[in-house]
């Protein structure tokens, strides 16, 4: 049967998860009326984890600890690469990824405790590595800001990645943060093409819309560079140099990009939302994708799976060094960031005094 799509929503449909023993299927037998038209609703469960702070090991990424306030993300951006983790929950990495979301309400708290216990040590710490901090509905729960507050209080560096203007509503605290070298921010920027952007990441700020929250960050004296991720191979590498110049008169200081990822269930929700929004190019994109992945859609290999394998992965990879020189991103007109986790600290409101009479 013909997929349904939902406006203002990413994927195509929401199948089962890969834990499920059974599978369900809508089948239109066309003697009633399909009803998947009808508005999906985006709905809200508290989660109770004890811990906040996750660890990674992985040589792909620079950080070694991150923290989520979100899990799953209203931004609906198919290629997400942590549509998977939904599985994890028993719910759908499509559809339910991006309406059924889960909030961690002690992400405060939580870090906190853990900033304070004896053994932690002080390492830049990513907000927005897996699910969007500054998603939709943190304008109503506030977590991302309670948590800035925190950090900012412990003195702690944080490194932000977001697609989202949002962001500037936390100028304030990120500006002050700025001052001591303890913040880093990536706009997350894949098109500039606004039809593309409305179906690729539906429920993003626009990006027109970014580009005018790098203007402002930079003026904060916030340091801020771009994220071209992903880079899809046909449908958006064409726009690599424009999107890298764009943002750069923007102010945008640091640019890096990553390569298409379609990890488990990303793959075929890729590939379902392709062929419904782009049936003529879908066959071309996906043989570049394949071009770059070893004859697969996706290979997970440490080393290759950012930026892909062979003659076109190459090629985008010379075509983003060209870019970036002549953008003036290289040698001494980069400003690379060294975060600053040297002044981190225990506040005293938390350190017990002496007692002078027992």
């Amino acid at each position: 049967m013909n997929k349904v799509i939902q406006k203002g929503r990413g994927a195509v449909s929401n199948p089962d998860c890969r834990y499920q023993s059974d599978s369900r299927e809508t089948v239109d037998e066309e003697w009633y009326f399909d009803q998947t038209a009808e508005k999906i609703k985006t709905t809200v469960i508290r989660d109770t984890s004890k811990t906040i702070i996750s660890k990674n090991n992985s040589p792909d990424v620079p950080f070694a600890h991150s923290l989520n306030p979100y899990r799953g993300c209203e931004h609906g951006c198919i290629y997400c690469f942590a549509r998977p983790t939904h599985a994890y929950l028993d719910l759908s990495p499509g559809l339910d990824f991006e309406t059924k979301l889960i909030i961690k309400p002690d992400a405060a708290r939580l870090l906190e405790k853990a900033l304070r216990a004896k053994n932690y040590r002080c390492t830049p710490l990513a907000l927005g590595s897996n699910t969007d901090p500054y998603q939709p509905i943190e304008r109503e729960y506030k977590l991302t800001r309670q948590v800035l507050e925190v950090l900012a209080e412990f003195n702690h560096p944080v490194a932000i990645i977001t697609k989202s203007s949002l962001i500037e509503r936390d100028i304030d605290i990120l500006s002050e943060m700025a001052k001591s070298n303890l913040v880093e921010v990536m706009i997350s920027v894949c098109t500039l093409d606004k039809n593309i952007a409305r179906s690729l990441e539906p429920r993003a700020s626009s990006p027109v819309r970014r580009i005018k929250t790098i203007e402002r960050l930079v003026t904060a004296n916030i340091p801020t560079g771009i994220l071209l991720a992903p880079m899809i191979p046909v449908l958006t590498d064409p726009e690599l140099e424009t999107i890298i110049n764009t943002c750069v008169k923007a102010g945008a200081q640091k640019t890096s990009y990553i390569l298409l990822r379609l990890p488990l269930e990303v793959a075929p929700l890729f590939e379902e939302w392709l062929r419904a929004h782009y049936p003529l190019k879908a066959d071309h994109v996906l043989t570049r994708i394949r071009d770059t992945r070893a004859g697969a859609l996706y290979n997970s290999e440490f080393g290759t799976r950012m930026r892909g394998e062979g003659p076109f992965a190459a090629m985008i990879g010379q075509r983003f060094d060209v870019a970036c020189k002549n953008a003036g991103l290289i040698g001494d007109k980069a400003r690379r960031i060294t975060l600053n986790s040297n002044d981190f600290a225990v506040p005293q409101r938390f350190i017990p005094q002496m007692r002078l009479f027992d």
